[in-house]
């Protein structure tokens, strides 16, 4: 029988454990610069991102919403048709885009319209039009002031698509920052309770100890909040792929050209058409043909369910726009669905207020989280900068390879 001795015992321990540290240092290393990366992006997205938590709420305090007059309970509303006509009279010069009713407000359309339908969008105009009457209401503007300034630097730092993109993979850091965060706090909770933070020592344990514990707690909430970020930043990208396969299902269908010829049927046959194919649901977005949203040659209306979740997760339905014939279409597919549950679940907009404030004070949260890392890397770094450096003889031996 081979013998082992206390050496040999102890060799085989520390051979052991050698892989298991060296393992550990990469965690630190990824976790440390993928931190570094992103951190102050990630501070200017959380204070950005807390106003635009209110958006509408803050709009409704600075005055700024539109609301329908008081009428009747019951008031009939008008045909599509005419809410276009009005706002085509209040814009002459521009072409409808897209009709949007909100769930909160019923009794009012927003007509979006630009000089053409396939243009950028960034010099779009807004009418909003009484549903019952056809009265221009207002002309909400979103690209000036403080809530756009807010958005603008959420969305793309006023750099279009690159700067969405350049965000996404801020946001990609930031979920690899927390994945590798919570690697390395298994081993460091083996010495204290969970969330723990030891008082009374340093001020740099203090500070590890709050970041450590502030972070394992918003861990899960800044996981979901980064992940449906970084699909956001991706949302002119997933709307070009959805209409692509759109107009490849109507190909298949045999209706890519069937918009073209005859005379146009009125386009509220074409709301009705949508409705009565999906019973149930309600109109939340009316796209007009050649826009982002729908296909070249043909309308697509988008419907909503009337439950928190269903009133999120819209459904497309093409129609033709001279036979009013709904066109047979594949399901939503999948990235489409994560992109609109995306949209609301990145800025709690599916729980009402109390989940909006819920979501405020995670953002403080993480605010502080984020901060304490910079304050723990940067106390490092200087304490680094100052030491003295001293020259053991074994570290000489190595460097003078004798």
């Amino acid at each position: 029988m081979k013998s082992v001795t206390p050496d040999t015992a102890t060799a085989s321990c520390t051979s052991a454990a050698r892989p298991r540290a060296t393992s550990l240092q990469r965690w630190v290393w990824v976790h440390k610069w993928s931190s570094l990366v992103c951190t102050l992006f990630m501070l200017l997205l959380c204070l950005t991102g807390l106003p635009l938590v209110f958006y509408h709420e803050i709009d409704h305090a600075l005055g700024k919403h539109i609301e329908a007059p008081e009428m009747a309970a019951g008031t009939a509303h008008l045909p599509v048709d005419r809410i276009v006509e009005s706002a085509r009279r209040h814009h002459p010069d521009l072409v409808p885009l897209y009709l949007f009713k909100e769930e909160d407000e019923p009794d009012m359309w927003v007509v979006k319209m630009d000089t053409r339908p396939d243009t950028d969008e960034t010099q779009a105009k807004f009418s909003v039009v009484d549903a019952r009457t056809g009265e221009i209401l207002g002309e909400p503007r979103f690209d000036e002031g403080f809530m756009h300034l807010m958005y603008r630097l959420h969305v793309d730092l006023f750099a279009g698509l690159a700067g969405r993109l350049f965000l996404g993979f801020m946001g990609l850091l930031l979920v690899v920052a927390l994945v590798s965060g919570v690697v390395l706090y298994a081993p460091f909770m083996r010495k204290l309770d969970f969330g723990e933070v030891r008082r009374g020592r340093s001020t740099k344990l203090w500070w590890l100890d709050m970041h450590n514990m502030l972070g394992i707690v918003t861990v899960t909430w800044a996981l979901v909040v980064g992940g449906t970020g970084v699909i956001n930043t991706w949302a002119d990208l997933i709307l070009k792929a959805w209409q692509a396969e759109q107009v490849a299902a109507l190909k298949t269908a045999g209706g890519a050209a069937a918009g073209s010829g005859g005379s146009v049927a009125p386009l509220q046959s074409l709301v009705d058409a949508a409705l009565a194919a999906e019973p149930g649901m309600a109109v939340a977005t009316v796209a007009f043909p050649g826009t982002l949203l729908s296909a070249p040659s043909h309308y697509a209306v988008f419907l909503h369910g009337d439950t928190p979740l269903t009133a999120k997760l819209l459904k497309a339905v093409l129609v033709d726009p001279v036979s009013a014939a709904v066109i047979e279409t594949k399901p939503r597919p999948w990235y489409a669905t994560a992109l609109l549950v995306s949209q609301p679940l990145h800025f709690g907009d599916y729980g009402g207020l109390p989940l909006k404030i819920l979501w405020a004070l995670l953002d403080l949260v993480t605010v502080v989280v984020l901060w304490s890392g910079l304050v723990l890397w940067w106390r490092k770094h200087r304490h680094a900068a100052a030491a003295p450096v001293s020259v053991t003889p074994a570290v000489s031996t190595a460097q003078g390879g004798t």
